[in-house]
């Protein structure tokens, strides 16, 4: 097996492209979708998995490069397990985080006056490897946690904010980024990719 040298980093959202660099190795070559002028696909699956698939496949023929793309967002028990694939789509058409947190604690007080005691949440985070000889690999990562009451912290992207994992009273937005990428569902996911890279 040929380990990965040059790699896509499928994603047009900054606070992923960074983490996911960061994940890698520095031996290894970065290219941004915006050295290519590539807009991101319409996600039209049903899953993560199928979603983070359909970006790499997509970006990877679009350039004839190795590609590694991921979907994630967070699901909410409360809520039947939204925002879910709809994450990102929840902050309409600008993908507005502080619009799509509102929409989080307004559901979440529909469902429920006092839902403080029941607010267990994960983060899943898909991401895919795909070749431009048509091979693909998928991994999954999870991590457990509750969503905070009010929005807390600077740091981070997404729902960050309001995201508190097990075992810590901090949101990720609040925790240094290295705290949080040594326990978040990327580098989960990432972990099981590992094999391939330098």
């Amino acid at each position: 097996m040929h380990k990965i040298k040059n790699i896509l980093i499928g994603t047009n959202n900054k606070g992923k492209y960074k983490e996911i660099c960061d994940l890698l190795s520095h031996e290894i070559k970065k290219y941004s979708l915006k050295d290519f002028n590539i807009d991101s696909p319409e996600e039209t699956g049903k899953s993560f998995e199928e979603n983070s698939l359909l970006k790499a496949k997509y970006f990877s023929e679009k350039t004839n490069m190795v590609c590694i793309s991921d979907d994630s967002g967070l699901e909410i028990n409360l809520l039947d397990g939204a925002p879910g694939i709809y994450s990102s789509r929840w902050g309409g058409s600008q993908k507005d985080f502080n619009l799509a947190i509102e929409k989080v604690f307004k559901k979440m007080n529909e469902k429920k006056i006092n839902w403080q005691n029941e607010n267990n949440a994960k983060f899943i985070c898909c991401m895919t490897i795909f070749w431009p000889d048509g091979k693909s690999f998928s991994s999954k990562g999870i991590i457990e946690g509750k969503i905070s009451p009010i929005k807390k912290g600077q740091n981070g992207f997404g729902y960050d904010p309001i995201f508190i994992p097990e075992g810590y009273n901090k949101t990720f937005a609040e925790m240094e980024p290295k705290l949080k990428m040594s326990i978040d569902h990327r580098l989960n996911a990432f972990l099981l990719l590992k094999k391939f890279f330098t």
